[in-house]
């Protein structure tokens, strides 16, 4: 389990376009707030024939902010690059300078068994070249793992080769619409993916085979202006939290409001965690009841729930109601 505060800060991950010229003005307003993480994609949302085009305007936009940066404070967000390939990591880093200080780590899309040793040889190669720790987060959305034969083969397998970098994976993430659309399937905003069986059950399987080792993140809520919107955002992150994932994908800004308060840990959760985390090494007893007096709390049982939930309670607050 990673018992460190940073790998619950990722939180809500936006999605923008790479090739988008106003990201550093954007970031140095505050546009989208102080409490997020962002994502600047170079793979699915840049046309094929724009790629050296959308790196260029990456790189100006990253050297822009570290020049703001240094004339004024504001907050800076984690950032990342989705990547289309292993390649491209290598030729980012050397066209980004010394801006590439701006830049957490790296998005690896459709993480398989075809790709990942060449993913992971470029992480590592970058941490060596780098003064300062180059993250990754890799997506378990490729097709491969849907096949039942091979899914619990494919799963272990990558987590074998995922621990040469342990310490570097922030998050797993899901790619909830890539694997939809491998059925046709698509939810409504009164609907949570999680009621969606084969998706959910690859879901699961991701928990059982990471949830103990790596924070795995909710995939994306496509909806920012229907009507439900922002009930059904809140109904899939509580499928989320229960299902055993922290922090989303968000691709609106008006999301990013929702997920850090949707993930605000309970005032009752925050006191029965402390509780267990200090609890008397040296008492006869190792059971008992709640400050509220509502359940049962037990030390060797709720241990690893309480250091989850104190840091996500240091990340995303307490609920006062």
């Amino acid at each position: 389990m990673n018992n460190s505060l940073l790998y619950y800060s990722v939180g809500a991950l936006l999605y923008c376009p790479a090739n988008q010229k106003n990201i550093a003005a954007s970031i140095a307003s505050q546009r989208f707030g102080t409490k997020y993480s962002l994502a600047l994609c170079l793979e699915d949302t840049i046309r094929d024939d724009c790629v050296a085009e959308a790196e260029h305007i990456l790189a100006d936009s990253l050297h822009r902010l570290d020049a703001l940066a240094q004339e004024r404070t504001f907050y800076i967000p984690k950032i990342f690059v989705r990547v289309r390939n292993a390649r491209q990591i290598a030729r980012l880093q050397k066209g980004f300078g010394t801006a590439a200080r701006l830049v957490m780590g790296y998005i690896l899309p459709k993480f398989s068994l075809e790709n990942a040793d060449d993913y992971i040889t470029e992480i590592v190669r970058a941490n060596e070249a780098s003064a300062q720790p180059v993250y990754t987060m890799p997506i378990f959305e490729s097709p491969s793992m849907i096949d039942l034969r091979s899914r619990y083969d494919i799963l272990y397998a990558l987590k074998e080769k995922l621990n040469q970098i342990e310490d570097k994976v922030l998050n797993i993430r899901v790619g909830g619409n890539d694997l939809c659309h491998a059925f046709g399937f698509r939810r409504h905003d009164n609907e949570s993916i999680h009621q969606i069986r084969p998706i959910a059950n690859i879901f699961s399987d991701i928990i059982t085979v990471y949830g103990m080792d790596y924070i795995v993140s909710g995939p994306v809520w496509e909806y920012y202006n229907s009507i439900n919107w922002k009930k059904g955002l809140y109904h899939e992150i509580d499928d989320d939290r229960l299902c055993g994932f922290v922090g989303k994908t968000v691709i609106y800004p008006s999301q990013i409001d929702i997920v850090n308060d949707a993930y605000r840990v309970s005032e009752k959760d925050y006191q029965d965690a402390a509780a267990v985390l200090n609890w008397d090494k040296a008492s006869h007893s190792l059971v008992s009841g709640s400050a509220s007096r509502e359940r049962m709390n037990e030390y060797k049982t709720h241990a690893n729930w309480a250091l989850r939930t104190l840091h996500m309670a240091e990340y995303f607050g307490i609920k006062n109601y």
